[in-house]
Formats: structure tokens, C-alpha cells, sequence
């Protein structure tokens, strides 16, 4: 069900390293094969021209070793640039540096003279701290010029396990990994500077993944789409759910709509705005299929919620930050309605966390509470989170500290649950960065919520979705076009 859609840490594929070798596959048969597949990446980009190698004193710089071997048997004219010399290279990279009949030339940029293309083995996913000034002084170079560039594993000065970039790292043109993808392919900046990245079969056994149990996954349908709520031909509306949106007083009542919106379309049976009775004059002029209903906040939300059909609820677009909306979000983490939590009834609670995180872990089993933070939001709320460097990891100790789980928002959206399975979502185009695009987010993740959808991955489900449609409406999106764009993204690809 998740076959290809696994992120391992560098921890997790040196352990899945050392399984294929106890299970019989030679350390240098992984190398040989994962050098060929950067040949092949680079026979494709270079169109005969000459190549420039350098490698690295470790494994990444075996990898360059086979790769350089296998271009020059070719035919190709390929000049290697080894950081370090020969007689310290260890293990398999000592080996295949030995299979490497030609010259070594000394460290430097002059490699890049006459190069049709270069190929950056020389540091891999592990590395964590900062690039040296001899090899800044490469890579700097490698980025001036305007050659296609092949990174093994992962550019050099990234890190894989988190995405962070040290200054000077490499800008691939491609990156080529193997076995799974790590999750610094996928954060940001890390993303965009592996450029595309491919994944390489090596050899290593998909069983090793069984010990290993990876917990980070790349979002996509895969991922959820087995737990997607479909339409069944006995169903009728109260068997999809009842989704509640809160609506800000008459001078923010857009959001909410939006918010409304996404969760009817994206299949809730039915949806009410919960306005304020100074609102329902413009949130009436506005809504046609989604209800609306007066409500005297806070107090009066309670018996918007005692009715226990009503069981998903969306609290914070336009609230305002106040006194009032830490009281609502009081009244619905009480009740038994699955609740999502944005923007305002987030940081309403910046001063408030303790109590907040304690009420949310008193919940019922069963009760889903999600945040939809973007990264001011989550700072103010997390700053507890912030002294780690990975979005990965913060999402997950922002869910574990919580108890709910956590949509940290961005182009790299993070989706963390407190019992640490995590997603790294990649579809997403700039165009998204739209006002009110959060909104219909929320409503998306509130909708699957009142189909039942388990939380997990109905948050999946909705930033993929939402990304989609996105990059199915194209450029010029206004968030109002994602509701109406989603019926065609799941004809697609879900439904």
C-alpha cells in the first residue's frame, strides 16, 4: 500500500545498507549498481560531452568511482577529481577507486574546464556540518557555471535527513538516490536544490523495510485513498456527516464561507455556518446548499454542538484573536465532534498552551483534533519545537506535545500525528500561496473528518488534494476556484 512512498532517515538507510549485506548482497554490488544508475543519469544529460567528477572520501565517492569507470567505457572523455587521496579511502570506496584506471586529478575547479556536465559525488545525505573552504571552493564553482549537474544521494552540503542546506551547496540539475527517497528530498530548500530527483534500485531487499518500519512517507494516494470516503448507493446525507464552520463577525465572514465550501465539496453531507447574529445578514447573502444558523458565541456554540450529528468542527478563520474564540474552541474540544483548529483559534492560545495541550489530550479516543498552522502561527504556538532544525521533526514533537495532530503548512507541507507517522507533501505549486487558500484547506480536512475519514489520512488526503487542484486550475488561482476545481481532481484520481 505504501510501496515506493517510504522517507528514511540516514540512520534508516545505512540499516537498510547493512540488511542487504546480511542478506547476502555484497556492499560492493550495491555501489556498482548505484554507480551505474548515475552513469545512465548522466549519459542522458551529457549528449557526448566531456565529464567532470569529483568525489568524496566516503561511499558517495565510490559511487562517482563506478560511475566515472563505467562513462569512460563508453566512450567518454572524464576527467576525476578525488578530496583527499586514494590510500585513505576505506571499504568498498578504496575498492572501486582501485577499479578507476585512469588518472586522479588534484582537488579543484580546473576539473570544470572543457565539461559538458559534472557529477557532484562527493559528500551524501549524512553530512551536518558546514561545507570546508576547499570544498566551498569546488562547489561554488560548480554552481557558477552553467553545467548540468548529477548529485549522488543528494547535493553536497545538504542534508538529507532534514533538508537544511549549508552555504555553498551544490544546485543539481538531477539527483539520483537510491532505494527510497529521504526526506530532505522533499523539504524545502533540499527540494529544490536536488532539482528532479530519481530513485535507483540498488539491490537492496524491499523486505528490510519490515525491520526498519519507516514512519515518514511521501503524501499521495497511495498513502490514503483505501480509507477514502466514497458514496455508497444506500447512503443519504446524515450517513456523510455534518460538518460546522464558525463564522467571524460581519466584517470577516469570508473565510468561513470558504472554509464551508471546501467541506461540502469535498463530500461532507452537509455543512453549517455558525454565524453571529450580526453576520447572518451577509453570510445569508452568500450561501445557498450550506445552512446557517444564528449562534450567540460563545455560550450559545454549545447548542450548536449538542445536537451530536453535528460531528465535525472548523474554528478559526476570521475569528479573531479574543477571548471569545478561546472560549468556542473550549466548548468544542468538550464536546464529540472532531474538531479542526486555524489561523486565529490558534493563536488565541499562544499564552495559553498548557492548559490548551491538556484539554486537547483529555479528549476522547477516538476524537480527532487537527491543527492547520502555517509557520507564524506555529512558532507562536511551538516555540518549544523551534530548536530543531527539520520541519519533519518539529511537526512531530509540535503533535506529540499536543496531542493533536499537525498540518504544519508551506510548499513542503508536513502532516505530523502524535504517534509519529509523518507526511512530506510535494505536489504543491507556488500559484497556491493565494489569500484564503488555508481556508479551504480547513474545510477540506473538517469534510473528510465528518465522513468519518481517520484523521491521519483525511489530512493527507486533503493537502494532496488541495495541491491538485491547484495545479489542475493552473495559474491565476483565487482560492475560491479549489472547491469548484476538486469534482474533477477526484474523477481522476480517487474516485
Amino acid at each position: 500500500m505504501h510501496q515506493g512512498l517510504e522517507l528514511l532517515t540516514n540512520s534508516e538507510m545505512a540499516e537498510a545498507d547493512r540488511l542487504a549485506i546480511e542478506r547476502g548482497v555484497p556492499g560492493t554490488a550495491l555501489m556498482e549498481k548505484a554507480g551505474r544508475a548515475v552513469a545512465d543519469a548522466a549519459e542522458r544529460l551529457a549528449a557526448g560531452a566531456p565529464i567532470g567528477v569529483f568525489c568524496g572520501p566516503g561511499n558517495n565517492g565510490g559511487d562517482g568511482f563506478v560511475a566515472a569507470r563505467l562513462l569512460r567505457e563508453r566512450g567518454y572523455e572524464v576527467r576525476v577529481a578525488l578530496l583527499g587521496s586514494r590510500d585513505r579511502l576505506h571499504g568498498d570506496a578504496a575498492v572501486m577507486a582501485q577499479r578507476w584506471e585512469g588518472n586522479v586529478e588534484p582537488w579543484g575547479p580546473q576539473i570544470l574546464e572543457g565539461a559538458g556536465l559534472v557529477i557532484d559525488a562527493i559528500f551524501g545525505s549524512g553530512l551536518a556540518r558546514p561545507l570546508t573552504q576547499e570544498v566551498a571552493e569546488v562547489t561554488g564553482a560548480m554552481n557558477s557555471v552553467t553545467l548540468p549537474v548529477v548529485a549522488v544521494d543528494v547535493p553536497t552540503g545538504l542534508d538529507g535527513g532534514s533538508g537544511r542546506a549549508f552555504e555553498g551547496t551544490v544546485q543539481a540539475t538531477e539527483t539520483v538516490t537510491f532505494f527510497r527517497r529521504k526526506p530532505g528530498h522533499l523539504l524545502e530548500p533540499g527540494r529544490s536544490l536536488c532539482g528532479e530527483t530519481s530513485v535507483a534500485d540498488i539491490g537492496t531487499p524491499s523486505d528490510v523495510l519490515e525491520e526498519i518500519k519507516p514512519q515518514a512517507f511521501a503524501n499521495a494516494p497511495d498513502l490514503w485513498a483505501h480509507v477514502f470516503p466514497r458514496p455508497k448507493p444506500g447512503g443519504h446525507k446524515y450517513s456523510r456527516g455534518h460538518a460546522v464552520v464558525v463564522s467571524g463577525q460581519a466584517h470577516a465572514t469570508g473565510a468561513a464561507r470558504l472554509g464551508a465550501r471546501g467541506a461540502l465539496r469535498i463530500g461532507a453531507g452537509l455543512v453549517t455556518v455558525a454565524s453571529p447574529p450580526d453576520a447572518i445578514a451577509v453570510n445569508a447573502a452568500h450561501l445557498t446548499s450550506v445552512m446557517l444558523i444564528p449562534t450567540e458565541f460563545p455560550d450559545g456554540f454549545a447548542d450548536v454542538l449538542a445536537d451530536t450529528r453535528r460531528n465535525a468542527v472548523l474554528i478559526g478563520p476570521g475569528a479573531s484573536v479574543s477571548e471569545q474564540t478561546r472560549r468556542t474552541v473550549e466548548l468544542a474540544l468538550v464536546s464529540q465532534a472532531s474538531v479542526v483548529l486555524d489561523a486565529d483559534a490558534l493563536t488565541s492560545f499562544s499564552n495559553l498552551r498548557v492548559a490548551f495541550f491538556d484539554q486537547i489530550r483529555r479528549r476522547r479516543p477516538g476524537l480527532a483534533t487537527v491543527m492547520t498552522p502555517h509557520e507564524g502561527e506555529f512558532t507562536r504556538l511551538f516555540d518549544k519545537a523551534q530548536t530543531v532544525v527539520s520541519k519533519l521533526e518539529r511537526a512531530r514533537r509540535a503533535a506529540v506535545l499536543s496531542g493533536a495532530l499537525i498540518i504544519l503548512k508551506g510548499p513542503d507541507t508536513v502532516v505530523a500525528a502524535p504517534d509519529g507517522r509523518a507526511a512530506i507533501n510535494e505536489n504543491a505549486p507556488p500559484w497556491l500561496a493565494t489569500a484564503g487558500s488555508g481556508d479551504v484547506l480547513a474545510g477540506f480536512v473538517t469534510g473528510l473528518l465528518a465522513q468519518h475519514m481517520p484523521a491521519f489520512e483525511a489530512a493527507c488526503a486533503a493537502v494532496w488534494l488541495h495541491g491538485e487542484c491547484a495545479n489542475m486550475f493552473g495559474p491565476g488561482l483565487i482560492s475560491e476556484d479549489l472547491p469548484e476545481v476538486l469534482p474533477k481532481v477526484l474523477e481522476r484520481y480517487v474516485l
